[in-house]
């Protein structure tokens, strides 16, 4: 008999997979329970929208993590979470049930769509890889539609992509898009005129990049200017139905592809027999330890929690930094026995690329941007990425982009449609995942 703890991780992101790397194997066993069975880099996933990378490139399969030296131990289970009961101690997926001693919840964050009716049916996002293929297809489709069309008004509403929110996600596709526009446009689709396709990015509020300084923002608004992307500040979204935008203050816009990165929520997880506190974009309050209020050898960690604090009385920000040291603060602590060491972010910067030798950076007060600030995104992320040989292909990728503005992922793939799920029998449909 295994007479160690058991541990359910669920959410393989930057948090539970940095969790898994420092918790003890030899006093816990560790099931790290995920919807896919990878782990995925959300800050390039603009970069497979845009078809800048292969998806494969910012993927790593959790199996072969699994044997590394630090996860090695640890086991994986693929699922997605039905409901989690506290008092019997068990956690629902589609497939199976799972008891546990602890939970640590590191399921990380959805798009928030501000209440809007039927949105998510019509927009696209980017909080999965799938997402981001899916908008890679949108993006070359409608290019090679209009390059087909002649009816100019149909024409321009297929080249026109708005770009809802104007944080590090909006501002970078919004990037790309531009660049699309200025260099890949005039040598891949000469039936188009770069002048018909319209990049527009609307914010709600004030300025670009609101979590990074003023010069940021500033400068990440004439970045773009360069790149003739259309900004549009203090404007709403209020509806968008057949192919026409609605904002709050009465105006329409036209376009036939909505890219929303205006927001995200918690991921709803449903918990019987206890109700924990909520924070701010529905995110679990916990302790300074990461223990959920009220809720025994119940934890959370990263997007998904709310630590608040002087500094940070709305909690952390909702960036990979703050999962990464909320998972290895909670490991030690579990390790030790005591919880004596509270966690206490210590924020190493905040980065947005825009495109080619544009970028911005703030780095402990110190503020960059330009030439410098974009070597400094593509060092970050590339220490960041998982596996050497995604780093390697990362990198050679950029290289080559860089000096070719090389169309070889603008691919069309889509998967085959049949057969159907009701044309299976009941056990290929049970095991789908």
């Amino acid at each position: 008999m295994d007479s160690r703890e058991r541990i359910v991780v669920i959410g393989a992101g930057f948090g539970g997979l940095n969790f898994a790397k420092y918790i003890d194997k030899r006093k816990f066993r560790v099931i790290l329970l995920d919807r896919n069975n990878y782990h995925g880099f959300p800050p390039l996933f603009y970069q497979v929208a845009s078809s800048g990378l292969e998806p494969g490139s910012i993927t790593f399969a959790l199996r072969r993590e699994m044997r590394s030296r630090r996860v090695k131990g640890c086991e994986y289970h693929v699922g997605e979470v039905c409901r989690i009961d506290v008092g019997r101690r068990l956690v629902y997926t589609q497939f199976e049930t799972i008891p546990y001693d602890r939970v640590v919840l590191a399921a990380g964050t959805a798009n928030n769509f501000f209440g809007i009716a039927g949105l998510e049916n019509k927009v696209y996002t980017m909080k999965s890889v799938g997402q981001a293929i899916r908008l890679r297809n949108r993006v070359i489709e409608r290019m090679e539609r209009a390059a087909l069309c002649d009816d100019p008004h149909v024409r321009r509403r297929m080249l026109t992509f708005v770009v809802i929110g104007g944080g590090p996600t909006g501002v970078e596709i919004a990037g790309a898009l531009g660049e699309m526009k200025r260099y890949i446009v005039p040598k891949e689709y000469p039936e188009l005129d770069p002048a018909e396709i319209s990049v527009k990015l609307v914010e709600g509020s004030d300025r670009l990049l609101r979590t990074m300084s003023r010069r940021s923002s500033d400068d990440a608004f004439r970045q773009l200017g360069e790149l003739m992307v259309d900004i549009t500040l203090g404007k709403t979204m209020k509806d968008y139905n057949n192919g026409t935008i609605l904002f709050a203050d009465g105006t329409e816009l036209e376009s036939d592809t909505i890219i929303w990165t205006a927001g995200v929520t918690a991921e709803s997880v449903e918990i019987e027999g206890a109700t924990p506190e909520y924070g701010p974009g529905r995110r679990i309050m916990v302790d300074e330890f990461n223990r959920v209020k009220g809720m025994e050898s119940f934890y959370a960690i990263g997007d998904i929690c709310c630590c608040v604090s002087e500094r940070f009385p709305r909690g952390c920000p909702q960036l990979a930094q703050p999962a990464i040291q909320q998972g290895r603060c909670l490991a030690k602590n579990l390790n030790r026995g005591l919880f004596h060491r509270p966690f206490e972010y210590r924020d190493k910067g905040s980065m947005a690329t825009i495109g080619r030798n544009k970028a911005v950076a703030d780095i402990r007060n110190v503020h960059f941007s330009g030439y410098p600030a974009w070597l400094a995104w593509m060092a970050v992320h590339l220490i960041s990425l998982l596996g050497m040989r995604n780093k390697l292909v990362v990198l050679l990728n950029w290289i080559w982009n860089y000096w070719t503005y090389s169309a070889a992922l603008r691919v069309l793939m889509r998967p085959a449609r049949l057969p159907l799920p009701e044309c299976l029998p009941d056990s290929a449909k049970s095991s789908e995942i």
